[in-house]
C-alpha cells in the first residue's frame, strides 16, 4: 500500500531482457535502507527488490503482464523513475490510498504554462466495461500518475488534466514528460469499490 507521495526521482542504471521478464537496476539516495523482498513502487508500479549488490543499486523485476499495463518497459539506462517506499500503517496518508497496481497507460496531450505551475493533460482509452467498474476519473477526484498523487481537474469521459506545482515538477519525472510522452495511471481504489458494490 502507498500514498502516492514520490520520495524521489532515481535513476535507472541497468535494463536486462530475461524472456519476458525485465530486470530494472536502480540507484537511489535509500537504497542501504532496502531489504530483499520490499515492496516499493516505480512510476507507481509495486515490484519487489530482488538483489542487493552493495554498490548503492538494487535490482527489481517486472513480468509480461506489468510490462503490458504499464510504460516500464520504455524505461532505458539513464530514465528517471519516480519511487515510493511501502506506507507506514501509522504514518499520515498525505497522498491517498494507491495500491501500486497500475491500471493502464495514458499519453501526454497537452503542457500549459500557468503562472509558475503546470497543467498537464492525459488521454487514454476507454473500455466501456471498466469505465463501468470505476476505472474513471471524477471532477476533483484522486488519480495517481507515474506513482504520483493527484488531484483531478476538467474530467472528461476520454482524458483529464492535472495541476503540477514546482516542487512535485523538480521533485518527480514529470520534468521529463513532453507531449506524446506516455505515463501510468491508477484509478481511485475507492470509485472501484462503489462502481462494484453498485453492481448488486
Amino acid at each position: 500500500m502507498f500514498s502516492g507521495i514520490v520520495e524521489e526521482a532515481a535513476e535507472v542504471v541497468e535494463v536486462v531482457r530475461r524472456e519476458g521478464n525485465v530486470d530494472l537496476r536502480v540507484r537511489c539516495s535509500f537504497t542501504d535502507e532496502l531489504k530483499i523482498d520490499q515492496s516499493v513502487a516505480h512510476n507507481g508500479v509495486c515490484l519487489t527488490v530482488v538483489a542487493l549488490p552493495g554498490d548503492g543499486t538494487y535490482t527489481v523485476t517486472a513480468i509480461q503482464e506489468t510490462l503490458d499495463r504499464s510504460n516500464l518497459g520504455l524505461l532505458e539506462a539513464g530514465s528517471r523513475v519516480n519511487l515510493e517506499r511501502s506506507m507506514l500503517m501509522n504514518g499520515r496518508l498525505d497522498g491517498h490510498i494507491v495500491q501500486g497496481h497500475v491500471d493502464c497507460t495514458a499519453v501526454c496531450e497537452e503542457i500549459e504554462e500557468v503562472e509558475g505551475s503546470r497543467y498537464y493533460k492525459f488521454s487514454y482509452e476507454v473500455d466501456p466495461r471498466m469505465a463501468a467498474k470505476g476505472y474513471v476519473t471524477v471532477e476533483k477526484g484522486s488519480v495517481t500518475v507515474n506513482g504520483v498523487s493527484l488531484t483531478v481537474c476538467d474530467s472528461e469521459q476520454f482524458s483529464f488534466r492535472v495541476a503540477i506545482i514546482p516542487y512535485t515538477f523538480e521533485h518527480t519525472n514529470f520534468k521529463d514528460i513532453r507531449l506524446g510522452s506516455r505515463v501510468n495511471i491508477e484509478f481511485d481504489i475507492i470509485g472501484k469499490y462503489l462502481a462494484r458494490l453498485n453492481e448488486f
